[in-house]
């Protein structure tokens, strides 16, 4: 117990130490599943411990605190685990064909490891090898996104300037035309998008394959998505990548399939109810009923759809086009 409330403190001091605008206590709170009372408690002994944390005022009577100069490397050495997940990780964004990400990643583990102790590098050694040797990763079948390093970097560059960018969509109604459009963000998935808003079009954010973006520049002129703008709560509101209709949706797993349906997660906001019968009904709103209808192909005759009309529609349509084109004649 003695050692798991170390634990507890050295996390605890890491927040405090990775946060350059401070953590309230209920900050705190929220991140360490704790008690108000018992994180007073744990800041007073990091305080102890690193007499360099700060109190910030904020929003009266809140206070901030946090540990500017960082801390020192004798309690920043990554364990073996986290460097094999970091290893991993890159690997799988590697075998994806995200390449810059994975490189990006690849870099940063060099960085953590040159800055470990040689002491801490030759303990995790050993360790980390047999991690390494016995994990491994499974992609699944289906297509790879594409990531030309230097279209995501100018599409950086824009997010990170505020600034408009201009490029040839070989996509849409237009193919070929050029486009000037704000950047507000960039999804990742089976295909990778640039969420952007068409300059002077006034139709809001649309979706933009980055495959399909070719001569990309930054103009440098101003372009910001608006204040309350949120990527994720944008992404939400689809349950793929394709924004159309948004649908109340309701979904009814049958008894055989409910192990992997409480595993599942079908949206962010999902409600999941179990019934006495031992279906299982799960809710949720979203847009992109293609992509749903397609995924619950996948799980054969174990799902009903009860809501939306709109949903059972797109299903036969797909189901019909399927058995159209294998037919026996």
């Amino acid at each position: 117990m003695r050692h798991e409330k170390g634990t507890k403190l050295l996390e605890l001091a890491r927040m405090l130490a990775s946060s350059a605008e401070g953590l309230t206590l209920d900050e705190m709170a929220q991140r360490l599943g704790a008690s108000r009372r018992t994180v007073e408690r744990m800041r007073d002994a990091v305080w102890e411990m690193f007499p360099q944390m700060e109190a910030i005022d904020d929003v009266y009577p809140s206070k901030r605190f946090r540990i500017p100069s960082g801390l020192d490397g004798l309690f920043q050495a990554p364990t073996a685990e986290e460097l094999a997940a970091l290893s991993a990780a890159a690997e799988l964004l590697d075998r994806q064909g995200a390449a810059a990400r994975a490189a990006a990643l690849r870099s940063l583990e060099q960085k953590v490891m040159s800055a470990t102790r040689a002491s801490a590098r030759r303990r995790l050694a050993p360790d980390l090898e047999a991690l390494l040797q016995a994990e491994t990763i499974a992609v699944t079948a289906g297509p790879r996104p594409f990531e030309e390093e230097t279209v995501l970097a100018a599409v950086r560059e824009g997010l990170k300037s505020l600034s408009t960018l201009r490029f040839r969509y070989e996509g849409g109604s237009t193919p070929g035309r050029t486009r000037e459009v704000t950047p507000y963000g960039i999804l990742f998935g089976r295909s990778n998008y640039l969420v952007a808003e068409e300059v002077g079009a006034g139709t809001g954010p649309r979706n933009w394959r980055l495959d399909r973006v070719l001569d990309v520049e930054v103009t440098g002129s101003p372009g910001a998505p608006p204040e309350d703008f949120s990527l994720q709560a944008y992404a939400d509101e689809s349950f793929g990548i394709y924004q159309d209709d948004t649908h109340d949706v309701v979904l009814r797993i049958l008894p055989e399939g409910r192990e992997d349906a409480v595993r599942w997660r079908f949206h962010a906001r999902q409600k999941v109810e179990a019934r006495p019968d031992g279906s299982t009904v799960v809710q949720f709103r979203a847009s992109g009923m293609r992509e749903l209808a397609w995924h619950l192909f996948t799980w054969g005759d174990k799902v009903e759809i009860v809501e939306p009309q709109a949903l059972k529609d797109m299903m036969r349509g797909e189901l019909e086009a399927a058995a159209k084109m294998h037919v026996r004649n």
